[in-house]
């Protein structure tokens, strides 16, 4: 692996980070969520014809209302200023579970109940009672799946990728690719530790982690990044910034990552060569940094690229998908993102479309360009994975010469 560039964007680089459907929902949705996701169900399981005893549904109503008061006070402790892990754990799990109830208590409060009664099931009542009891049966086992969906080491998801421009002394390079490991107020040092195990049973030439290690500073998340200075690779270990570290030092993010024995790609290149044949890796910071105030953080191409023999073909780490479109336009011929998380928990992935190009998975943009991109090997927030699972990706490059 040979060093070739070092050098900032040009000064005519788009400043400003692409502003999404998402981002302007997420403008207002602070305000209403809360009290939609806990107002709802409870309107579908206590109040929608079921004619529960008293007491259960005075029980069921203080339950919501704590949560409803809850879980925003815990995040606002738990991911605010006081950064109290066991508050932040209070409430990502009742994000996700409110989440979780607020969607089956829509769908089955609207399908199961139709069907019911085009079935010509029972009298209301007998009919919104069934309905409850689905919900939180369905709730429940989404809940225990999820959890240990999200907390298990992920399965390695592989796959051949061709790119026109590779030439064949590069045919079956090994690229292995984490990212959002999202380590937080859950200890994962133990599981940080299996899943570089796992990383290094896969061979791989080059090791890609495209951001979102954390959510807190580098000081106070060490020991579950600790790990990653284990991680093996014949070529090297390369790192760019997610917008998760922005929230949290990134410069220190970047330091331990140095420390650790990972290449942080801050808008420069590496060349890869293997049999007479070369391949620039390059990575950019994440589109976030422009905003965040650090000096010398920014996402540019143009800087990353400059001085890399234009006939090369181009492997690019960024975090978000979001930033194929310069990607494209600049003839980059593989995008490796994350960010997404596959959506998390169903149906999230509906939202994440509204800022993202793609979700997950390989994809075409431009003439030339591919997209991979991750479902993350991690978590963020809520404790749980529905029908979201994890990955740990390994991407085999073939060239086109080699297979004629």
């Amino acid at each position: 692996m040979t060093e070739t560039s070092d050098t900032r964007s040009a000064a005519d680089e788009a400043r400003e980070a692409p502003r999404g459907g998402l981002r302007r929902v997420m403008r207002y949705l602070p305000m209403i969520a809360p009290l939609l996701l806990w107002a709802v169900p409870c309107w579908v399981l206590l109040y929608a014809g079921q004619h529960w005893p008293l007491p259960v549904t005075l029980t069921g109503t203080a339950l919501f209302v704590l949560g409803l008061i809850g879980m925003p006070l815990a995040m606002a402790r738990g991911h605010g200023r006081r950064q109290q892990d066991g508050a932040a754990i209070v409430g990502d799990t009742l994000l996700g579970s409110a989440w979780i109830l607020f969607t089956w208590s829509v769908l089955l409060g609207v399908l199961l109940r139709a069907a019911l009664a085009v079935a010509g099931v029972g009298d209301g009542q007998e009919r919104a009672r069934i309905v409850t009891w689905a919900v939180l049966c369905v709730a429940a086992v989404l809940l225990v799946w999820g959890y240990a969906e999200a907390r298990r080491v992920p399965r390695v998801r592989r796959l051949d990728v061709q790119l026109p421009r590779l030439g064949a002394g590069l045919d079956g390079t090994r690229v292995v690719l984490i990212t959002d490991t999202h380590y937080g107020p859950l200890d994962r040092a133990r599981w940080s530790a299996r899943v570089c195990e796992t990383v290094n049973t896969l061979e791989a030439d080059l090791v890609c982690h495209t951001g979102d290690i954390a959510d807190g500073t580098a000081e106070r998340r060490r020991a579950q990044a600790a790990p990653l200075g284990t991680v093996q690779a014949t070529r090297a270990r390369v790192y760019v910034t997610g917008n998760h570290e922005y929230y949290s030092e990134a410069q220190g993010w970047v330091d331990l990552m140095d420390e650790l024995g990972w290449e942080p790609l801050r808008n420069r290149h590496l060349l890869l060569e293997r049999g007479g044949d070369t391949l620039v890796v390059a990575g950019v910071d994440d589109v976030t940094a422009e905003s965040s105030g650090l000096a010398g953080h920014g996402a540019h191409l143009d800087g990353a690229l400059q001085g890399a023999d234009p006939g090369l073909p181009v492997l690019l780490l960024a975090h978000q998908p979001t930033f194929v479109g310069r990607a494209a336009a600049q003839g980059v011929d593989l995008q490796l993102s994350g960010h997404t998380h596959g959506g998390q928990i169903w149906p999230f992935h509906y939202l994440v479309r509204l800022d993202q190009p793609a979700l997950a998975g390989l994809s075409h943009h431009g003439p030339r360009t591919l997209l991979y991109t991750s479902r993350g090997t991690g978590f963020w927030g809520p404790p749980f994975r529905v029908f979201a699972p994890s990955e740990i990706t390994l991407l085999v490059l073939r060239s086109p010469q080699h297979s004629a």
